[in-house]
């Protein structure tokens, strides 16, 4: 499955980047946020893991994040593993007029691991949209607040 979702930030787009280039910012608007502990490679550059942690109602949630493209504006991409399943993000960063910011969130779920996952995405295929849209519309409301 393959989705695109945007927003558009009243910000400069340098801070934009800033904002979202800091994990510890990650709280700020990602919901179930818990940790970041970087892994291994140079932090922040191409190559590097780290493990996220959410929680979800009762569960906690672990994804493996390896950057694999990091040339921004125009591009950060990175891998990202569960133990269900593994999708690769594209973030790009386009400059507007007004001190405005378009964040484009591409989004391929890529492998599947288990069966109920691969069945709420057949039965309900709006609804990893609708998170990651939700998780784009917080950034914003976090970007033009700081």
């Amino acid at each position: 499955m393959k989705f695109t979702c945007t927003t558009e930030i009243n910000a400069p787009i340098d801070k934009v980047i800033a904002l979202f280039d800091d994990p510890n910012n990650l709280k700020e608007w990602q919901d179930g946020f818990i940790s970041f502990e970087h892994l291994s490679g140079t932090p922040g550059e191409v190559g590097a893991k780290s493990l996220l942690k959410y929680k979800h109602g009762k569960r906690e949630m672990e994804l493996i994040e390896t950057i694999t493209a990091k040339n921004l504006p125009d591009e950060f991409s990175g891998i990202y593993e569960h133990e269900h399943m593994d999708n690769v993000v594209k973030c790009s960063f386009i400059e507007l007029p007004d001190q405005k910011t378009r964040l484009e969130y591409h989004v391929d779920y890529i492998k599947y691991k288990a069966f109920i996952p691969k069945l709420i995405t057949f039965l309900m295929p709006h609804m990893p949209k609708k998170y990651t849209q939700k998780w784009l519309d917080q950034f914003k409301a976090f970007a033009e607040q700081s």
